[in-house]
């Protein structure tokens, strides 16, 4: 009896039993690819999911943040240096007479009468001299105050009222030693620190990965080959690349850390080339080999895909390592520079005043702490997901 690929059963009456997959129209069923198999095991992940929401979150704050927020990351406010974080408005109320008696010191103005009438200010202000109209300036510069108006003038230019608004503005976490918004200054840092991280982990793995599955596969002498010249990269140190490529590429944080990305996928070679050591000598791989697959479709469509695992646990802990390594370069001179910023650049700013400001410490440590908990709780659910022995 013939029999074709399918199952074919015989009975005594030598009748033949197809068993198919069909669907309801009679077509046969579509199979499920392992990707499938995989995303599902990470959906069920619920620590997985979750750090998937709150990195997006985190990424959506730091794109949108900015954006939305009402002060600049760059904008100094000189009168409020180092207030602390506070869902109220600032001027606290205890702030607006002192502060309005400075700024009349400044303008040689002597106040004898101070009246707050809900968010205005009025009062009575003398001079020994003539009252210059352009005295008000010294109001509508201060950070307290907008809109100041001199009426009632006397006929003498001796005496006058001065009639201001009071200019409230929220510091949600606070300012820096600076004057400068924490809260945007935040959210700016972590599309800075975001980007760094993305960039050299990509190069860094799209250069590893494809580097060792070919050394790994082809072995032999070309192996050898190849781990020397990784070798010779190991021992140049790392400090004079960056500075050479300050030189070359000047202090434009992109080029520099796509650069440092290209060092930093050695390691990555070195994983994958001890992964594909192994999986080259698996029996798929031999039945691929024996039906005239070329190299290049065997390293695409088996070496690389079973190497994932290993691959996207060390992407989750190599972006945490070049934000890092971007605070160890900024605090060097040789990475982010004023007035932009970055998670690791505040953190190392908040460190230097944490008796006196916490909240400059507090916030980008959240941020940054957040973020690599997300990395890693990421990193074990596509390591599960992905894990050849659970397929």
């Amino acid at each position: 009896m013939r029999c074709s690929i399918r199952v074919c059963a015989t009975t005594e009456e030598e009748t033949t039993v197809t068993l198919t997959a069909t669907s309801s129209t009679g077509a046969p069923a579509k199979g499920r690819s392992l990707w499938d198999d995989a995303r599902d095991r990470l959906l069920a992940n619920r620590a997985a999911v979750a750090s998937i929401i709150v990195l997006l979150t985190i990424g959506l704050i730091s794109i949108l943040g900015p954006i939305l927020s009402p002060h600049h990351y760059d904008t100094v406010y000189r009168d409020y240096v180092k207030v602390p974080a506070s869902l109220e408005a600032y001027p606290k109320p205890e702030q607006v007479e002192p502060g309005f008696m400075s700024s009349a010191k400044r303008a040689r103005l002597t106040v004898d009468a101070f009246e707050r009438e809900g968010d205005t200010i009025v009062a009575k202000v003398t001079s020994s001299r003539d009252i210059d109209p352009r005295s008000v300036l010294y109001f509508d510069r201060s950070d307290l105050f907008k809109n100041t108006e001199l009426t009632d003038m006397s006929a003498d230019n001796k005496s006058a009222t001065v009639r201001t608004d009071i200019n409230f503005m929220h510091f949600y976490f606070g300012t820096d030693a600076n004057g400068r918004d924490m809260m945007t200054r935040t959210f700016i840092a972590g599309r800075v620190s975001l980007t760094i991280g993305l960039l050299a982990t990509i190069v860094a793995i799209s250069i590893g990965v494809l580097y060792g599955a070919t050394s790994g596969y082809l072995g032999g002498r070309v192996d050898q080959m190849m781990m020397r010249v990784v070798d010779i990269l190991y021992s140049l140190p790392f400090i004079f690349f960056v500075i050479m490529l300050v030189v070359f590429f000047g202090r434009n944080f992109i080029l520099m850390f796509i650069a440092v990305g290209a060092v930093e996928w050695l390691d990555m070679a070195r994983i994958v080339r001890g992964q594909t050591l192994t999986i080259k000598r698996q029996e798929y791989v031999q039945a691929a080999e024996a039906l005239g697959v070329a190299d290049g479709g065997i390293v695409r469509r088996h070496i690389i895909p079973n190497t994932l695992g290993p691959v996207v646990v060390y992407m989750t802990l190599l972006v945490p390592k070049v934000i890092l390594l971007e605070s160890f370069l900024s605090f060097l001179g040789l990475g982010i520079q004023e007035p932009m910023t970055s998670w690791g650049v505040l953190i190392s700013e908040g460190a230097r005043n944490l008796q006196g400001a916490p909240w400059m410490l507090i916030f980008p440590s959240i941020f940054l702490t957040s973020t690599l908990f997300a990395l890693n709780f990421i990193g074990d659910g596509l390591r599960d997901a992905l894990d050849p022995k659970d397929r």
